[in-house]
């Protein structure tokens, strides 16, 4: 489910902090992979894991670092700390 390379996301069409963070990277034509918790519900256990929380979306990063809820700042400032963008 989480590649090392590359960047995940779990999250939910429902939810507006997903959509942004989607359309943030899909923005910066940054590659993710997106991990849907309607459609695959056990993964909310993978996320919370991750997190220690349920808030969503949350982003893992190569690195292994995540973030929960980012701000457009905060996954800007990241993605250019790995030199993804």
């Amino acid at each position: 489910m989480i590649s090392p390379d590359s960047i995940t996301v779990f999250g939910a069409d429902w939810c507006r902090d997903c959509v942004r963070t989607k359309a943030q990277l899909d923005g910066l034509g940054v590659t993710y992979t997106y991990v849907d918790l309607v459609a695959e519900p056990a993964a909310a256990d993978v996320a919370r894991d991750i997190s220690g929380r349920t808030n969503i979306p949350v982003v893992v990063y190569p690195d292994s670092t995540h973030h929960v809820e980012p701000s457009n700042a905060d996954v800007d400032a990241k993605l250019r700390e790995l030199a993804l963008i």
